[in-house]
């Protein structure tokens, strides 16, 4: 794997750790109580948050023998000042992370292409939409509970329709309903569907697949859509014009996801939609909501 392969994810403070509490000063009271909030407190760590379990299983990825596989980055909304507090946590906390952009409350999405950046995760939605708008693969890190870490695996479950691929298909359901959308899928299942935000992390993460033995490696992805046959053909001859593998694929016909992704043990899933967003949460799953395509216009 060359430097070029490299992995990078950029995740931003309020998502890495748990600022509800340092949020709620701002809100309330002001930048200036803010600043004095955490500069008082910068020697206090701050508790993990959501996406925190997922940047460790990233880290693990890279071995001491090799070049790292990985990078995680951090892009916050705080200033130097404030931010010397989250570089404590993340000392505090064993984080292999040293490359940081702090814009003091300007958006810090124009950075996200100059750090070669991949993915993007934030609590911030319009931060991610920015993000989105600029061709880079962004969510919205969604509160939720914490699950119990069933593997050790990185496992990362993603929708289709407007993740992986592109709103074409959905568009067609929303406009014209199921028949039409089934029979459009039909008559093009040999045409690939363009790809979605998503497809070039998808093809990161099996850029990394591919330099493990078959069975061994240490990502697991999923497909978890909403289709169901006949519809299922064009998704798998897209993956395969692609020549990028998908591990699991969940063509549930309209079930509820949270369940499945629950027993496959995501650490992450990324979907456009609320509703299968709030079904993931339900069931204790770190959850991205990507405000992409026809649902989120």
């Amino acid at each position: 794997m060359t430097a070029a392969d490299k992995l990078i994810v950029a995740i931003s403070s309020r998502a890495l750790f748990d600022l509800d509490e340092s949020h709620q000063v701002f809100e309330q009271e002001g930048e200036e109580a803010y600043t004095r909030y955490q500069v008082e407190r910068e020697d206090v760590p701050l508790e993990p948050g959501v996406a925190f379990p997922l940047a460790l299983k990233l880290l693990a990825l890279n071995c001491s023998d090799d070049p790292p596989r990985v990078e995680v980055i951090l892009l916050s909304r705080n200033s130097a000042d404030t931010g010397l507090r989250v570089f404590n946590s993340i000392r505090h906390h064993g984080l292999a992370i040293s490359r940081a952009a702090f814009t003091r409350g300007s958006s810090p999405y124009r950075y996200l292409r100059d750090f070669g950046a991949q993915l993007f995760l934030s609590a911030s939605p319009d931060d991610v939409r920015h993000a989105l708008d600029a061709g880079i693969a962004a969510a919205t890190i969604l509160p939720s509970a914490a699950g119990t870490e069933a593997s050790p695996q990185l496992r990362i479950a993603f929708d289709g329709d407007a993740v992986l691929f592109s709103d074409e298909a959905e568009r067609i359901f929303q406009q014209q309903g199921l028949e039409a959308f089934t029979a459009s899928e039909v008559a093009a299942r040999e045409t690939p569907l363009p790809g979605g935000p998503f497809k070039p992390f998808l093809a990161a993460l099996h850029r990394i697949q591919q330099a493990y033995p078959e069975g061994a490696g240490p990502i697991r992805t999923a497909l978890v859509t909403a289709r169901s046959a006949p519809a299922h053909e064009r998704v798998i001859r897209t993956l395969r014009s692609w020549n990028i593998r998908i591990d699991e694929a969940l063509f549930l016909g309209g079930m509820d996801k949270g369940a499945f992704l629950k027993s496959f043990g995501a650490d992450i899933f990324f979907d456009d939609q609320r509703g299968h967003c709030e079904s993931a949460r339900d069931h204790e799953v770190a959850t991205g909501h990507v405000p992409y395509g026809i649902k989120n216009e």
